[in-house]
């Protein structure tokens, strides 16, 4: 049964379907989009509800695995190179698969009222959901590559088509950094695929299960722990460690490799801006989890002090630019800056709890940026306008969007009961175990806890302006009239989002139970 093939590449059958559409039924692709993903969501629930994560004791054990080869490749004098088609699910993945068919499931759905979408838009939607789902799922790291690199396509076209007006400048920026790390990471995937071989074949792999255990590099390559080879005055492992950090440090993103983020959400349109923040974001970090780390794990404790630095400074510039922004949706872009650094954060910690923090706030987070940039899309969907001194009193014109605005500005500053304040919560605690057992710097946490004061500073201080006092518009009665309060579908939408990131919040089991086991036997492989 091969239900992870059949969950990866369902989208990529309706977009065949969306794109040979005869043109008078053209209108009719929107509804072929939304049911690809709510089948793709069914299946993982489905997955969610029979994954025995308590189950998996051992690091590189899966559920569901599909495995079959794909290149065998003969490297004379070096021995046979062998590529595997390899799926599987475990305590890391299923959150973010859960995670991904929720965005886009979203995305589509705040994609219907817009009749400027064409066949074209929503085939590259579809595209987008196989290549992201496929990136939770890959095991081999080649595959994994493919996937991740397919991402790239979609979304250049997406934000370059159908964003704003410098939706080409943003386009390429956000297609220039992103390649700018793949190409750095295609050369440690060609060194390894040299380093590494299967302990049962005897062959070279990509297998990422393979590749986690040092014991299978082979003695005297370059990636070997005794190797004594010194580039840029670091060790080989050294250096290839770096190198993957900062091809997926680019998509989390940390400062300073953030500068691609505020500009690719300010133009891009509002489904394109979920999928970004929602699920882009989150390949980062799961890349260090999956990859970087469990392969070099004689690295990490070298970096753990430089990375944690990285985790703190972005926690502070994104919550301060932030603070700064006139700009609604440019706000929201630098407060995911600020947020994801607590993935970092509690990455780094190297504890149960900050790790389990970190992928909790992975989910956390995707649900909430999905909804924040949900909400400004509402009102630039009106005015088309969103700079936040342009309104005032907005609560008097439309109650319930700013009903739905506050519980969105307090479930993302961190209030008890959402989902926010969990993740936040135990990175913090995971990073301040880590200062007993690890000697992680005290004054690591203790500044890190200055981003939630300051996010709730902006969230605040943009709520009052907005939304409180005397109504002021700077279009005037022309803005008034389109100022309507949501409709039906935006409603629905919204009431998903928030239902989600309440229920996760009062019951963190439902987040827990797939993350925990997994942290566990992921740390005691890295220690």
């Amino acid at each position: 049964m091969y239900i992870l093939s059949f969950l990866v590449f369902l989208p990529i059958f309706f977009a065949i379907l969306i794109l040979i559409l005869p043109q008078a039924y053209a209108h009719r692709a929107k509804y072929l989009a939304l049911l690809a993903v709510t089948l793709q969501l069914l299946i993982t629930f489905i997955l969610y509800f029979n994954l025995k994560a308590g189950e998996i004791a051992h690091f590189g054990q899966f559920q569901w695995q599909e495995r079959m080869v794909w290149i065998n490749m003969n490297l004379g004098d070096l021995g046979i190179l062998q590529i595997e088609y390899l799926l599987g699910v475990d305590g890391l993945s299923m959150p973010l698969i859960l995670l991904t068919t929720i965005i886009m499931w979203i995305a589509v759905l705040a994609s219907l009222n817009n009749d400027h979408y064409n066949k074209s838009y929503y085939a590259l939607l579809m595209l987008s959901s196989t290549s992201i789902v496929g990136v939770f799922l890959a095991l081999d790291f080649f595959l994994f590559f493919i996937f991740y690199e397919l991402m790239l396509l979609p979304l250049y076209f997406l934000i370059g088509i159908w964003g704003g007006e410098r939706r080409e400048y943003a386009a390429i920026k956000f297609f220039l950094y992103t390649l700018f790390g793949s190409v750095f990471m295609l050369l440690v995937l060609i060194v390894l695929s040299l380093s590494v071989r299967d302990p049962i074949t005897g062959f070279h792999t990509l297998n990422l299960t393979y590749l986690s255990d040092i014991r299978n590099t082979v003695v005297g390559s370059i990636l070997h722990p005794q190797s004594h080879l010194i580039f840029l005055g670091m060790s080989a492992r050294t250096l290839a460690f770096t190198v993957l950090f900062v091809a997926f440090a680019i998509k989390i993103p940390i400062v300073p490799l953030h500068t691609w983020l505020p500009d690719a959400h300010v133009e891009a349109p509002t489904p394109i801006s979920i999928i970004l923040a929602g699920i882009m974001l989150k390949v980062g970090a799961y890349g260090l989890l999956r990859i970087v780390f469990p392969i070099f794990p004689d690295v990490v404790p070298h970096m753990s002090w430089f990375l944690g630095l990285l985790a703190v400074v972005s926690i502070l510039y994104g919550a301060f630019n932030a603070l700064a922004m006139t700009d609604l949706k440019r706000l929201i872009a630098y407060s995911s800056i600020s947020h994801m650094g607590f993935v970092l954060l509690g990455i780094i910690s190297l504890t149960s709890e900050g790790v389990n923090g970190a992928i909790f706030q992975l989910f956390s987070h995707g649900i909430l940026s999905a909804m924040l940039f949900f909400l400004v899309g509402v009102l630039y969907d009106r005015v088309h306008n969103r700079q936040i001194n342009n309104f005032s009193g907005l609560a008097s014109l439309m109650p319930n969007y700013t009903a739905m605005v506050a519980l969105a500005f307090f479930a993302s500053l961190g209030l008890p009961g959402f989902s926010a304040f969990i993740g936040e919560l135990f990175t913090l605690l995971g990073a301040f175990d880590a200062h007993f057992s690890h000697n992680l710097p005290l004054w690591m946490p203790i500044l890190s806890v200055f981003g939630i004061l300051l996010s709730a500073a902006y969230f605040l201080w943009t709520l009052q302006r907005m939304f409180f006092g005397k109504l002021i518009l700077a279009g005037g009665d022309q803005w008034q009239s389109y100022l309507f309060d949501i409709t039906y579908r935006e409603f629905f939408i919204l009431i998903v989002l928030s239902s989600v990131t309440l229920a996760i919040g009062l019951c963190p089991s439902l987040i827990f139970n797939l993350t925990n086991s997994y942290a566990t036997t992921w740390l005691s492989h890295l220690l």
